[in-house]
C-alpha cells in the first residue's frame, strides 16, 4: 500500500526541497588521516549489517499496543478526556502514539542520511569523508527498518513534525561545512539516541527492542564521529565563531524540546490544540522524558567546546544543566553491549532449537530402526 494512504494527516507535497548552499570540497591527499577517525571508519565497515536478516520480522506485533505503553505514560491519562474514551479508543490512541514516535524516527533518519551525504560533499578532510560514507549507508538502513515497521506492523504514519522539519532545514541551508555535524550528529542524533534508549529499555515487545538496540549500536559510532571532528575544528575558531554556533545549539534545543509534545495525536482524537499542549506540559511522565532526552546532547556539547555563559544558562532554564557531567563514553559503550548481548541471546536460543531438532530426528530415526529390526 502506498505510504500516502497510511498517513494519519496529509503530509502535503510529496517532496520537500531545501535549497543547498556551500561548496563541495575535494582533497588530493589520499594517504593521510587522523588515526582515531580511520579506526572509526574501519569499525563502520566492519559493523555493516542487513536489516532484512538481522531482525526477526516474523515476530508478532499488536498494532494497538506495539510498545507495551502503560496508561500512565500517555499525557491524557487521568483527565476528563481519558475518562470519556472507550477501551477501543484508548487502544487506538496507543497505536497513534507509537506511530507518531516511530514516524519522527523515520523522518529523522532520512534527514540524517541527507546530512551525512552533505558531510561527504563538504567536509575538507578525506578521513571524515570516508567515515561519513559509511554513515550514509547506516542511515539508509535505519530509514528502511523504521519504514518497514510502520508499514507492516502498525499500518499508520504521521507527517514530519514542524519543529523537527525546521531544525533539519536550518541545518541543511547553512553553508558552513560543520553545521550538518552540529545540527545532525549532536542535536538530532543525540536526542534520537536518548529517545530510542528510553523505549528500548522500557518496552516489553521483542521486535521494537531489537530494532532500537541495533540502530543504537550504529548511532553510538555516529555521535563519536561528530565529537571527534567538531572537537578538533572548534579549537581553531574565534570566540565570536563559537558564540554563533552556541546560538544555533540553543535554538535547536528549544525546537527539539517543543517537538516532543505529540499534540498532533491528541488533536486527532478531538482534543483542542490548546488543551493538548497544556496536557503535554503538565504530564509528569513527559517532563521526565524531556529531561532524559537531553542526556546525550548536553555532555556532547560541553565535550566539543561549546560551553559559553548563554548556553549554560539555557540548559539551566531547561533543567538539564547537570547532565553536562554525564559520561558519554559509558553511555555509548552500553549501547554497543546491549546490542551484542541481544544477538548472543538470540543466537543461543536458535542454537538450542537446532540441537533439540537434531535430537528429535536422531530419536525418531532410532525408533524407526528399532521397529524395522522387530
Amino acid at each position: 500500500m502506498p505510504t500516502y494512504d497510511l498517513y494519519a494527516d496529509h503530509p502535503g507535497d510529496p517532496h520537500w526541497e531545501v535549497p543547498a548552499s556551500g561548496a563541495a570540497r575535494f582533497g588530493w591527499e589520499y594517504d593521510d588521516g587522523r588515526e582515531r577517525l580511520l579506526a572509526l571508519y574501519q569499525k563502520g565497515k566492519d559493523k555493516q549489517w542487513d536489516g532484512a536478516l538481522r531482525i526477526d520480522w516474523d515476530l508478532e506485533v499488536d498494532p494497538y499496543d506495539p510498545l507495551g505503553t502503560p496508561d500512565e505514560a500517555m499525557s491524557v491519562y487521568g483527565t476528563r478526556y481519558w475518562d470519556k474514551f472507550s477501551e477501543k479508543e484508548r487502544s487506538e490512541l496507543r497505536r497513534h502514539y507509537a506511530s507518531w514516535q516511530f514516524s519522527q524516527f523515520l523522518h529523522g533518519e532520512q534527514g540524517a542520511m541527507i546530512c551525512a551525504a552533505r558531510i561527504v560533499e563538504s567536509v575538507p578532510d578525506l578521513d571524515a569523508k570516508f567515515y561519513s560514507a559509511t554513515q550514509v549507508m547506516d542511515e539508509a538502513r535505519h530509514a528502511e527498518i523504521y519504514g518497514r515497521f510502520l508499514h507492516e506492523k502498525i499500518g499508520l504514519l504521521y507527517p514530519i513534525n514542524d519543529n523537527l522539519q525546521a531544525l533539519l532545514g536550518d541545518t541543511l541551508r547553512d553553508s558552513r561545512w560543520d553545521m550538518p555535524y552540529l545540527g545532525m550528529q549532536v542535536l538530532i542524533e543525540g536526542l534520537a539516541l536518548a529517545a530510542f534508549g528510553m523505549i528500548r529499555d522500557t518496552t516489553n515487545k521483542p521486535l521494537p527492542k531489537q530494532i532500537l538496540a541495533y540502530v543504537m549500536q550504529d548511532e553510538a559510532r555516529h555521535v563519536a564521529f561528530g565529537r571527534m571532528a567538531l572537537r578538533d575544528y572548534y579549537r581553531q575558531l574565534t570566540d565570536a565563531e563559537l558564540r554563533e554556533r552556541e546560538e544555533f545549539v540553543i535554538e535547536g534545543c528549544y525546537l527539539m524540546r517543543d517537538r516532543l509534545r505529540g499534540t498532533e495525536v491528541l488533536e486527532n482524537f478531538g482534543i483542542p490544540k490548546a488543551d493538548a499542549e497544556a496536557l503535554s506540559e503538565q504530564s509528569e511522565f513527559l517532563a521526565l522524558f524531556r529531561k532524559l532526552l537531553f542526556s546525550r546532547i548536553v555532555p556532547c556539547v560541553k565535550d566539543i567546546g561549546l560551553w559559553g555563559p548563554r548556553l549554560q544558562q539555557a540548559y539551566v532554564d531547561l533543567g538539564v544543566f547537570e547532565l553536562g557531567d554525564s559520561s558519554l563514553d559509558l553511555l555509548m559503550a552500553q549501547d554497543e553491549e546491549i546490542a551484542e548481548k541481544l544477538d548472543a541471546e538470540r543466537f543461543a536460543a536458535e542454537e538450542r532449537e537446532r540441537v533439540a531438532e537434531v535430537a528429535e530426528a536422531v530419536e525418531a530415526g532410532a525408533e524407526v530402526a528399532g521397529a524395522g529390526e522387530g
